[in-house]
């Protein structure tokens, strides 16, 4: 930049010899030519390191450091920007499980609140249904006491010499036997509305039980489901993270093909029932029942072939 500037200073001063020499002016000749003459000799002064030997050598290195310098500071800028969008999304991902959860205790409680609801009004309806028997049973217990009294009250007259008319043990007999029908049919319909309740409420209970083994059968099924995908992860590594034509490709379809083929399942399983021998057998032992998985590294060297 210095350098360009005396250049720069060099040309104006040029042209205004130039021009001196073309008007004849020569008092102002020598001013000019002093001063470009020593802008001439500052300009030999800042180029002089430009003809060193290893100055072009020193400037592309500097040159080289400013520009891995913008490289690490752009690397670090598109870093920093991956982090945050990664952490954007992990933050994103972690809202979505804690709605979905928050969504399912919140079904959850809606299921068991009307699972309550219903079972209060059932049993709300069963309570009525026994009272209405217990008033049915008050009322037959009434009718037996009434007959023993006018039976007792009839006894007490017959012993004073009188006796009702036979018309009026008629017509109380028709009128007890008319209310002990009426309350047969209430006890019967309230047996029937009785019997429907808890038939309801044995349904609700069954398909409550229903579901609660859904739910342990679901959550077992997850469970052996991560237990595998572990055990995959450990003999195969983890599939997210496996690349295609890696290394272990071959081996991962060997030992998986059965999953893909039945073909190849029927065979492998012909070699195993070859070898099946009891579990006290002397000379063999039993087929386990899943992965034989590979216990931990004994020393550092291990570990890091393992790794």
């Amino acid at each position: 930049v210095a350098a360009l500037g005396r250049v720069a200073r060099v040309t104006a001063l040029c042209r205004a010899l130039r021009r001196c020499e073309d008007e004849g002016d020569e008092p102002g000749w020598a001013p000019a030519r002093e001063e470009a003459e020593a802008v001439l000799q500052e300009l030999r002064e800042v180029v002089r390191p430009l003809r060193e030997p290893g100055y072009g050598e020193a400037l592309r290195r500097k040159a080289e450091r400013a520009r891995k310098r913008r490289l690490r500071l752009q690397r670090r800028k598109h870093e920093a920007r991956a982090a945050k969008e990664e952490e954007a999304a992990r933050a994103a991902e972690r809202e979505a499980k804690i709605d979905q959860w928050r969504a399912k205790c919140i079904q959850e409680v809606e299921e068991k609140n009307r699972e309550r609801e219903l079972k209060a009004a059932a049993d709300s309806v069963l309570s009525e249904v026994r009272k209405k028997q217990a008033d049915t049973k008050r009322m037959m217990d009434v009718l037996r006491g009434l007959e023993k009294l006018r039976k007792l009250r009839k006894e007490a007259a017959a012993r004073k010499g009188v006796c009702p008319p036979p018309s009026a043990d008629e017509a109380f007999e028709n009128q007890v036997e008319s209310l002990k029908t009426l309350l047969k049919t209430r006890t019967e319909l309230y047996e029937a509305e009785e019997r429907a309740l808890r038939v309801m409420l044995e349904g609700e209970q069954e398909e409550e039980r229903k579901r609660e083994m859904e739910k342990k059968q679901k959550k077992e099924r997850e469970k052996l489901l991560q237990q595998k995908l572990e055990m995959d992860s450990k003999l195969f590594g983890d599939p997210a993270e496996f690349p295609l034509g890696h290394l272990l490709q071959p081996f991962r379809d060997y030992y998986l093909q059965a999953e893909h083929s039945v073909a190849a399942l029927i065979q492998i399983r012909h070699e195993w029932d070859q070898y099946l021998v009891p579990a006290d057998h002397p000379e063999g032992s039993c087929i386990p029942p899943g992965w034989v998985l590979p216990s931990l590294p004994t020393n550092d060297t291990w570990a890091t072939a393992v790794r």
